[in-house]
């Protein structure tokens, strides 16, 4: 295989201000708006070379918020570090840290202000 099989990802919103604040605040990052012809996206911080995928928040009518579906997860050094910002940005703990092997490090979840619920991993 060339490539890692995600090269991208979509978060659906409704109101784009409000994610843009929200994962700014759980994240510490600055999301760059862009709108192609009244298809609002929010893209996620990238770097080429870096591992990982390319993500954004998308605000578009055929985008619905939902807990079910694909679970994305985002890497973190920590993940309660993010999940202690989760409440006061306005999301939901679904699952707080916890640990999958010593091997593969720990997960939790949230629900973010828009209804998805997205992932968090760390090895620590």
């Amino acid at each position: 295989m060339k490539n890692n099989m995600v090269g991208w990802f979509e978060i659906p919103v409704n109101d784009m201000d409000r994610a843009k604040a929200f994962y700014e605040a759980i994240f510490k990052v600055e999301i760059a708006i862009h709108d192609f012809g009244g298809m609002l996206m929010g893209w996620f911080p990238f770097e080429e070379g870096k591992e990982g995928a390319a993500g954004t928040l998308i605000k578009q009518e055929t985008y619905i918020p939902s807990q079910e579906g694909t679970l994305v997860y985002f890497i973190c050094d920590d993940v309660q570090n993010e999940l202690d910002r989760v409440k006061a940005a306005g999301g939901i703990i679904y699952q707080p840290k916890t640990q999958i092997s010593p091997e593969h490090g720990y997960m939790g979840v949230f629900i973010d202000c828009e209804g998805n619920r997205i992932a968090l991993h760390s090895r620590v």
